[in-house]
């Protein structure tokens, strides 16, 4: 039996997809495809950085660290999105850390060639300025969803919206990521997997997830899920996030 075809499509991206044919076109001549390992790092906190990565089934995190204290993961980014906002924003420096936490492929555009598409006025202008407020109301939800959420509803978010950007039921996570995008020990993440895991909903061994029961984690999780996918799917044209 022959393999799958398992190669990317590189127009995944939810804002690449969104250009016109011919715009398209003109950037992917200046766009480069890598293929980004777990704990890749983008870019650094407070030092200039040279790309923006458009993830095509790759998910990066962004990361905040606080007097030395571990790194909590402020906001995630897939498909529906693009790492390097700051440069769109006028800013060469990022107060946080960019890095990979699910391995897969992006597509990589140098800053310089950003702004020059930039300032041609063109969708993608359009599509960064809507994606830039889609980005607002996850960060925004994600301080209420930390405040008055349990660590379970707030797994099963991040687990269906993980499923969501890498387009599989069975992918790689560490326990150390978990932490960081729920803000909490790796000790609570294994007994919070545990109780996911026990009611039939995924299964976690060795760094592995394995979503099981795609509707009951749905039904597990926060409306955290919902509001956000909504509001990506309204403000960048992809009714497919809205369910």
């Amino acid at each position: 039996m022959p393999t799958p075809d398992r190669t990317p499509d590189l127009r995944r991206n939810l804002i690449l997809r969104g250009l016109p044919d011919d715009e398209y076109a003109r950037l992917a001549s200046s766009v480069e495809r890598v293929d980004l390992e777990v704990k890749d790092l983008l870019y650094e906190a407070h030092k200039p950085f040279e790309y923006a990565y458009f993830p095509v089934d790759c998910v990066l995190s962004l990361l905040s660290s606080v007097d030395g204290e571990a790194a909590v993961e402020v906001a995630t980014i897939g498909y529906e999105g693009v790492s390097g906002l700051p440069a769109f924003l006028g800013s060469p420096v990022s107060p946080h850390d960019s890095v990979c936490q699910v391995a897969g492929t992006a597509l990589r555009l140098s800053i310089t060639d950003l702004r020059t598409f930039l300032g041609r006025d063109g969708a993608l202008h359009d599509l960064m300025h809507r994606y830039t407020q889609a980005m607002m109301v996850q960060l925004s939800q994600n301080v209420a969803c930390n405040r008055l959420h349990t660590t379970e509803e707030r797994c099963a978010r991040w687990l269906l919206q993980t499923r969501d950007r890498v387009g599989v039921d069975d992918f790689g996570l560490t326990q150390e990521f978990l932490a960081q995008m729920l803000g909490v020990r790796r000790g609570t993440v294994s007994l919070t997997a545990g109780v996911l895991q026990q009611a039939g909903l995924i299964r976690y061994s060795r760094g592995r997830i394995s979503v099981v029961d795609a509707e009951a984690l749905h039904g597990a999780a926060c409306e955290c899920y919902d509001l956000v996918q909504a509001e990506f799917a309204r403000l960048i044209g992809a009714p497919e996030l809205a369910g």
